[in-house]
C-alpha cells in the first residue's frame, strides 16, 4: 500500500515527486522550513496545493489535473500533531472517542479503550491531559491517531516535547505498535539519530525538493550529492581534481595525495569530495604499515574533543595546512593508542568510502530504485579499524 505523491506549490515551495513504500517507517529528513510538515498536511488533506497527485495503494486521494480532492475524513490517515492537540477539558478516553463519532456509544468506546490498550495508557483512561506527563500525553495522541484503523500513519516530529529518556523508551513502543498493525507511517523529523533508528527508508527533504531517498542505511552510508551529505552532517568535504580511466576506478588528486576511488564521479576535472568521520581510520602504531591498507596519508594532529563516549579529532593532512580532516573514534581507543596535539599520525582512506560528487547528481555506479533522484548502494558506517 504505497505512498505515491507528486506535489507542486508556490507557497509553501514544493517540488517533489517520490513514492513511500507500503508497510514502512519513512522518515522525512531536513531543516526546519524544508517543506516536511507540508507534505504531511497534503497526504492528510489539510493543504490543497497549486498541484498535487497524491494515492495511496493505487487509489486517488487527490489528483489536482482531473479537480480531485478527496476530504480528510474520508481519508483512512491518523495523524500526531508536534503539540499532540488534546482537549484540555475531556478525559483521555474521551479524547481517543473523538476520533470515532461516527460509531455507536458502545462501539465507541470499545474501540477508544482497545487503542489505550495498544499504547499502554489504559489504565489512565479517567485523566485529563493537564494531569499527564509528556510521554502520556504522547501516548494518548498516538492512541487516538490509529483509534480509526488507519491505513496511513502520519507523525509530525512526536518527540519532540519529552525529554531524552522518555523519548528512548517511546522509540521502542512505537517500532512495537509498527508491528502489530498494518499502517505505513511517515515521521517528520530533524534528528538524525532519530530517523537512523526508527525508520527503514529516509526522504532527504531541503528547501521543498527531495534531495535523495532510499533504505535508511544506504542514504547513511551514501549520500548521493554534497547536500545530501551536509543535510547528514558529514563534516568532511573537500576540493579535488578526478581522473577517470578506463574500468571502474578512478584517481582523485588531493593536494599531494593521490587516492584511489572505487565509485568514480561522473567526469574527470574538478570535483567536491567527501568521507564520513567515522570512515577515517587510524593506523595503529603497533602494526607496521602494509600495502593492503588503501590511500595512506599522513597528518597532524590538530585538536581532540571529547564527546561522550567518543572523541572528534581534527588533523591537518600533509601539505595541506588549511584544511582540517575529520576523524571520530571510541574514547576506549584512546587509552589504547593516546594521542596528542601536534603528534605525526598515518591514517586510511579506503577507495570504497570516498564519496565523489560532480554536479550533485547521482554517483556513477550506485544502483538506482524506486525512488526519485537516486537510491543509494548498501553500506556501513565503521567508528574504528585496523586489518
Amino acid at each position: 500500500m504505497s505512498i505515491e505523491l507528486e506535489l507542486r506549490h508556490g507557497g509553501p515551495c514544493l517540488d517533489l515527486t517520490a513514492t513511500l513504500p507500503a508497510g514502512e517507517i519513512t522518515a522525512l529528513l531536513g531543516p526546519s522550513g524544508s517543506g516536511k510538515t507540508s507534505i504531511l498536511r497534503a497526504i492528510a488533506g489539510l493543504l490543497r496545493l497549486d498541484r498535487e497527485r497524491v494515492s495511496v495503494g493505487g487509489e486517488p486521494w487527490s489528483d489536482s489535473g482531473r479537480g480531485f480532492h478527496l476530504p480528510t475524513r474520508r481519508r483512512q490517515v491518523g495523524f500526531v500533531s508536534q503539540h499532540y492537540s488534546l482537549f484540555p477539558h475531556l478525559s483521555v478516553l474521551a479524547n481517543v472517542e473523538m476520533a470515532l463519532l461516527h460509531l455507536a456509544p458502545n462501539e465507541r468506546r470499545e474501540r477508544a479503550r482497545a487503542s489505550l490498550e495498544l499504547t499502554q495508557v489504559a489504565a489512565l483512561d479517567d485523566r485529563i491531559p493537564r494531569e499527564l506527563s509528556g510521554g502520556q500525553k504522547q501516548r494518548v495522541a498516538l492512541a487516538r491517531a490509529i483509534a480509526r484503523e488507519p491505513r496511513v500513519l502520519l507523525l509530525d516530529e512526536p518527540f519532540s516535547a519529552v525529554d531524552r529518556s522518555t523519548r528512548k523508551q517511546l522509540y521502542v513502543e512505537l517500532l512495537r505498535l509498527h508491528e502489530r498493525i498494518s499502517a505505513t507511517m511517515v515521521l517528520v523529523t530533524h534528528d538524525l539519530d532519530e530517523a537512523a533508528q526508527l525508520a527503514s527508508h529516509l526522504c532527504l527533504v531541503k528547501d521543498g525538493r527531495l534531495l535523495q531517498a532510499g533504505p535508511t542505511r544506504e542514504v547513511l552510508a551514501h549520500p548521493t550529492g554534497e547536500a545530501a551529505a551536509r543535510l547528514l552532517d558529514m563534516a568532511n568535504i573537500f576540493d579535488g581534481s578526478q581522473e577517470v580511466a578506463d574500468g571502474p576506478r578512478a584517481v582523485l588528486r588531493w593536494g599531494p595525495h593521490v587516492l584511489r576511488v572505487r565509485r568514480p564521479g561522473p567526469a574527470s576535472g574538478k570535483v567536491r569530495w567527501a568521507i564520513a568521520p567515522g570512515n577515517v581510520l587510524l593506523v595503529r602504531p603497533d602494526k607496521p604499515w602494509s600495502g593492503h591498507l588503501e590511500n595512506p596519508v599522513n597528518a597532524t594532529v590538530g585538536e581532540l574533543i571529547p564527546l561522550g563516549a567518543e572523541v572528534l579529532v581534527w588533523l591537518v593532512p600533509e601539505g595541506l595546512p588549511d584544511v582540517r580532516l575529520q576523524m571520530r573514534l571510541p574514547l576506549r581507543a584512546l587509552t589504547r593508542y593516546p594521542l596528542l596535539p601536534g603528534q605525526a599520525v598515518t591514517v586510511c582512506l579506503r577507495g570504497a568510502d570516498l564519496l565523489v560528487f560532480g554536479d550533485d547528481t547521482a554517483l556513477r555506479g550506485i544502483p538506482q530504485g524506486d525512488f526519485l533522484r537516486g537510491v543509494a548502494s548498501a553500506g556501513a558506517v565503521r567508528p574504528f579499524g585496523n586489518s
